[in-house]
């Protein structure tokens, strides 16, 4: 209700990569993420505020908001007449991300198998299909976007805000370190994986969908420990 509640009452624009409408807000947010992830914005850089609001089009209130959030997720360092620093990018830290996000994965995925909805199971097809798409394209930005789409109907099916708060910042960071450092060759070996975990929640399977989590967070962890020793 209080979600609902802010959708009202909030600036609302359209968003392209979806037939519905969002906040100003929430479209800063996903817009500079999305900047971030795939290295738009590079690690270790500077930008500053005004530059971003010039960027993305939108107005100084949403855009402050968006750098704040994503302040609190570790992506992005205020540092006072100095500007805002973009996060670096160190191989080592993506073993951190995933062991912090292996568990926690595990704990949605068996809950998604156990409370997946209609709405969410739609979803879960769509992610799937464009993930699909995207390996038989080779389009990575594409397979970005269905992967955020995916973590985005995990944490609906879950029916747990809790676990999904947490999940987000770290689905973030590995996203990034996936799309720096495996992003040329792993499109379909990713794909297959993730399309496994969504069958298993899709049929309801609570031991099958944990054990299909805790198989792709093997594979992000085998990828990031390559990276790590590169």
């Amino acid at each position: 209700m209080i979600y609902q509640k802010y959708i009202r009452s909030s600036p609302l624009i359209f968003n392209e990569t979806s037939p519905v409408f969002e906040p100003v807000a929430a479209k800063a947010y996903r817009t500079l993420e999305h900047m971030i992830v795939t290295l738009k914005l590079a690690p270790a850089s500077f930008v500053t505020e005004s530059a971003l609001i010039d960027r993305l089009g939108l107005g100084r209130t949403p855009v402050r908001e968006a750098i704040q959030r994503l302040a609190w997720e570790g992506l992005l360092d205020v540092r006072p007449r100095a500007g805002i620093a973009i996060a670096p990018l160190h191989p080592g830290d993506w073993l951190r991300v995933l062991d912090a996000r292996r568990g926690v994965e595990v704990v949605l995925a068996r809950s998604a198998a156990r409370f997946v909805t209609r709405e969410a199971a739609d979803l879960f097809h769509d992610a799937a299909l464009a993930m699909q798409k995207a390996v038989i394209s080779g389009n990575v930005l594409a397979f970005i976007q269905a992967d955020k789409a995916l973590d985005e109907a995990l944490a609906l099916a879950a029916d747990n805000p809790f676990a999904a708060r947490l999940a987000a910042p770290l689905q973030t960071h590995s996203r990034r370190f996936w799309f720096r450092y495996k992003a040329d060759t792993g499109l379909a070996e990713s794909a297959e994986h993730h399309v496994a975990l969504i069958r298993s929640i899709l049929a309801g399977d609570e031991d099958a969908a944990g054990k299909d989590a805790k198989r792709l967070m093997a594979l992000l962890r085998g990828h990031a420990e390559a990276a790590a020793t590169r």
